[in-house]
């Protein structure tokens, strides 16, 4: 029988085995502890972490890609940062055709028959609004494989005028929570990530992709097919319901409709799983249900150029003050919530670490910037944006380095949730592990010493890592965040756990300020 002790043993001998290894690197590895302290002095008892996080989500959230909320909080940071003194801070634009600037300026959702209640529920992003208040029935069209878009306008397009359609069957009662959402990370995973091995050269995302459906032809979905929808806004339908993900009155929201204005103009709410029950049940004993749903939302397609916040700390070292010492994280957020673990987290994070570099008067050797991206939830696209202007392109003769890559030091990201730093994830670049190391060891009484040669996707350290620049995220404690809060009505300021918010600011501007110190930049790995 395996037991947990029976694999806690080899998966602890693993990673003593590669602390032994790094262990005498490590040593060898310059650690100003002195400034280190300074550091964390600042962050836990001077701390103005949790106001940063105040004005970015309770004032200026939510901030979704192209909207007028993400503009009026870039503006916001770069007024907040120029008051601290930090240098050449700006929004630096960059285009894309795919903005379509999006918000939602009203939304009431309730049942007035058979009797009233409130509908819990979120506009779809880049949904189109109702044309006042509207008010109808419901139709229920069952997911069903075999369907056709022939088949679906035959058997339902008589029906749905002025309806409300409910799209998918409730799967039977959510399971009890008899464990806490919030969880921290446990000596035997840390143990597990610290013992991982290399990646496989040429493993990754792009071998086989995320799944789906083998390249074979999609079964036909309703809220997707554009003729569908099409069909839908000529019969006048009221609404589209999607069932959300997530229970407990917790409620977590898609990638949203297309963001364009040529697409079908069709209202589509995210409905809990609670209220979305209620009324399917209700509709299948055949009784009327009546729906008045309110959702007035405003599109903005003039303006396709968005913006990433740039400002630094410049380097003093002559030899050295043209290299440059990256943090950052992706500052849009999706609507539902207030966009706080999700990234205000991060961008907190890098803000207070900046604060604290320059309250503390240090002088860098290098040049320390931090960037906030735009646009992330939509596909790295502000980091990518930034990358490209700045150090590589590519295109179909290959990549091409432009002068500042040489330049370049390090980049660090903050992009899962607000829980506290654990450790590093090395992204495959084992040459920074001893140095890593050595730069956690004033962190090491509090629960940070962990380095791991694996990866964790899906954030803007990535689009550094694709231009073979040395760009890492950091292990977190996961808390609610894949439970409660990612993208959901429940991102809100009142999820964000202050002290690992200091902890965090603490350790980001201890890594920048270390990166920027060192003779040498950081290892890179070979060119992708």
């Amino acid at each position: 029988m395996l037991t947990a002790s029976s694999v806690r043993r080899p998966l602890m001998a693993a990673a003593v085995l590669l602390a032994a290894v790094i262990a005498p690197l490590a040593a060898q590895e310059k650690v100003d502890v002195a400034t280190i302290e300074k550091i964390k002095a600042e962050a836990m008892n001077h701390s103005q972490v949790m106001d940063i996080m105040s004005w970015m989500t309770d004032v200026y959230g939510p901030r979704l890609a192209w909207s007028p909320n993400l503009t009026k909080a870039g503006n916001w940071a770069v007024t907040t940062m120029k008051g601290w003194g930090l240098s050449n801070v700006a929004l630096e634009p960059w285009s894309t055709p795919a903005g379509m600037g999006w918000e939602n300026q009203r939304f009431t959702f309730v049942s007035t028959a058979p009797n009233f209640f409130q509908v819990t529920a979120a506009p779809r992003a880049w949904s189109a609004g109702t044309k006042g208040k509207v008010t109808g029935g419901v139709i229920i069209v069952p997911v069903d494989t075999a369907m056709t878009l022939e088949s679906f306008k035959a058997k339902y397009g008589p029906m749905m005028k002025g309806k409300f359609m409910l799209l998918t069957q409730p799967n039977g009662l959510p399971s009890q929570r008899f464990t806490p959402d919030a969880v921290r990370l446990t000596d035997e995973s840390l143990a597990q990530m610290a013992a991982a091995a290399p990646p496989a050269v040429g493993g990754g995302r792009g071998a086989g992709g995320r799944g789906g459906f083998g390249g074979g032809v999609r079964p036909f979905n309703v809220t997707t097919d554009t003729a569908a929808l099409r069909f839908m806004e000529r019969q006048g339908v009221a609404g589209v319901l999607m069932m959300a993900r997530g229970g407990d009155g917790t409620l977590f929201t898609d990638n949203g409709a297309r963001r364009d204005l040529t697409a079908p103009q069709v209202p589509m709410v995210h409905v809990a799983y609670e209220s979305y029950g209620r009324i399917w049940r209700m509709a299948e004993k055949k009784i009327p249900v009546q729906l008045e749903l309110d959702m007035q939302n405003k599109f903005y397609p003039a303006d396709s150029t968005s913006f990433n916040v740039i400002a630094e700390i410049p380097g003093t070292d002559p030899a050295l003050k043209d290299e440059v010492v990256l943090i950052g994280g992706h500052f849009d957020s999706w609507h539902a919530g207030t966009g706080a673990t999700d990234n205000g987290a991060g961008s907190a994070t890098m803000m207070e670490a900046m604060r604290i570099l320059k309250a503390l008067d240090l002088k860098p050797r290098r040049t320390i910037r931090i960037g906030l991206w735009t646009s992330e939830e939509q596909g790295l696209m502000g980091s990518r944006a930034y990358t490209a202007a700045h150090y590589a392109t590519r295109d179909s003769s290959g990549m091409k380095f432009l002068a500042e890559h040489a330049k370049f030091a390090a980049y660090f990201n903050v992009d899962n949730g607000g829980g506290k730093i654990r450790g590093v994830y090395l992204q495959g670049n084992a040459a920074v592990g001893p140095i890593f190391t050595a730069w956690m060891a004033p962190f090491h009484a509090d629960g940070m010493q962990t380095v791991t040669i694996s990866n964790t996707g899906g954030t803007d350290h990535q689009s550094f890592d694709a231009a073979g620049l040395p760009g890492f995220q950091f292990i977190q404690d996961g808390l609610d965040y894949g439970s409660r809060t990612h993208h959901s009505n429940q991102d809100v300021y009142e999820k964000i756990q202050p002290e690992d918010m200091k902890w965090n600011s603490a350790v980001l501007a201890a890594f920048a300020w270390q990166a920027a110190q060192r003779d040498e930049k950081l290892p890179r790995k070979a060119m992708p």
